[in-house]
């Protein structure tokens, strides 16, 4: 194994060690566009899956089967037909349903029994159980049109299924559900995982589609993902776009995340099923691959606590190993940790700044400003310095300083000027390290 193997290996897992502690014990609802799986993706699909699973996600898999039905009904001389963007359920395309998800069924099942050496499935035990967890009502009329056998979802048994996850078996769902007489439905893959979420309150539902996620500029096809869309902003977009009719509609996906949001899921998201590993991206990565809607947002600048030591700790740690910030110690910290402002995004730590005043010069130290690599360049540290200022002002300063080896352009670009260390005040002069040459820079405030 090389050096260089070694010296990207060993950071990049230790970054993802948050995420992992951040979501064990979590339930997941997965949603599988059925073109997912035309398109070839299972096996990969699968053994990202039961990797998450072995770190103690609970997962309900929901499949669909849109393009499998479209097959068997070409195949048997029958047309598919929509209607609000639901199919129209005859008893031919029910039969071509059916058919569909029990071949469907085979396929997942024998993707996670897989186990050959040198895979990632090698060692894993996956138990997928399925069943009739899912009670259906028909959709019925609609604006005249008759669909037949499609349904909707009208009851989960949440009980029934927290019990198959209890036992450590993921549990598999088709887009079917039966009536109290059991006539047979026809549902989507998207109200079925919705609803599932919503009612097992999962920590979070993830739609693997064929579109990228939400752009910025939703006319815009060339425009960014938008990756995080908080709920309101959501609802905004949803009432100004048109009715989706086909799942690469903007609004289709869009519709059911708002919803799972607004049923109590902490989180939604649109995947694509083209980035190989979207799931682990999404989920074990800062900014994720394709757009979650969330209640509000997850990134904040706070003040920090006792709490947040030990994620401070492991931010700066790198930056005093090859000399960037002086080294503090732990207990250090924890007994500084009123003055450190942080920005938090979901649970994890990637920036901090301390302000440690000195009311007798009427001015205060800007220490330890440090910005995570995996978020430098994104204005964190601008962040920072707004907030450790509007805190100096508070307390009164009339300016704000640091000591830096490194750094110096950048903060003289933010209005700080170069002055002699004889400015500092006399307390903290004392504690100058004359040996590491460090240029003082003092920002005046308003």
């Amino acid at each position: 194994m090389s050096t260089v193997f070694n010296f990207t290996f060993v950071p990049w897992f230790r970054s993802v060690a948050p995420y992992i502690h951040k979501h064990r014990g979590n339930t997941l609802v997965v949603g599988i566009a059925g073109e997912a799986i035309a398109a070839g993706k299972l096996e990969k699909l699968a053994q990202d899956l039961a990797l998450i699973q072995s770190m103690g996600v609970e997962i309900v898999l929901v499949h669909g089967f849109r393009p499998q039905v479209n097959e068997q009904l070409r195949l048997k001389g029958h047309e598919a037909k929509y209607s609000h963007g639901m199919r129209i359920t005859d008893p031919v395309a029910l039969d071509c349903a059916q058919e569909a998800a029990g071949q469907l069924r085979y396929e997942i099942e024998a993707a996670f029994s897989q186990g050959l050496p040198n895979t990632p499935m090698a060692g894993a035990t996956v138990r997928v159980i399925s069943g009739n967890f899912i009670t259906a009502r028909p959709v019925g009329l609609m604006d005249g049109v008759d669909f037949q056998h499609s349904g909707l979802v009208r009851k989960v048994d949440t009980e029934g299924i927290q019990r198959t996850l209890d036992m450590g078996a993921m549990v598999l769902l088709s887009p079917f559900g039966f009536s109290p007489t059991g006539e047979a439905f026809n549902l989507t893959m998207e109200d079925v995982a919705t609803s599932v979420a919503v009612a097992l309150q999962a920590d979070k539902l993830m739609f693997l589609t064929e579109v990228p996620g939400i752009r910025v500029d939703h006319q815009d096809p060339e425009s960014d993902i938008d990756t995080e869309l908080p709920l309101a902003d959501a609802k905004k977009m949803l009432a100004a776009l048109p009715a989706p009719t086909q799942p690469t509609d903007t609004a289709f996906y869009l519709q059911h995340c708002i919803r799972a949001c607004e049923g109590g899921v902490e989180r939604s998201h649109i995947l694509p099923f083209a980035v190989d590993g979207a799931l682990l991206l999404e989920i074990y990565t800062h900014d994720g691959i394709g757009t979650m809607v969330v209640d509000e947002k997850l990134e904040s600048v706070r003040e920090a606590t006792m709490d947040d030591v030990s994620g401070i700790v492991a931010l700066i740690e790198p930056f005093e190993k090859d000399g960037t910030l002086v080294k503090r110690s732990r207990t250090e910290i924890e007994r500084d940790a009123g003055y450190y402002t942080i920005i938090e995004h979901d649970g994890v730590i990637f920036g901090c700044a301390a302000l440690y005043p000195y009311p007798e010069a009427r001015t205060g130290e800007m220490a330890a400003l440090t910005v995570s690599p995996d978020t430098q360049s994104q204005g964190d540290g601008e962040r920072l310095l707004k907030r450790i200022e509007a805190r100096a002002k508070a307390q009164g300063l009339q300016s704000i300083f640091v000591l830096t080896t490194r750094t110096m352009h950048w903060f003289i670009k933010r209005g700080f000027v170069q002055v002699s260390a004889d400015w500092l005040p006399e307390a903290r002069k004392r504690k100058y390290n004359w040996d590491r040459k460090s240029q003082v820079l003092v920002k005046k405030l308003n």
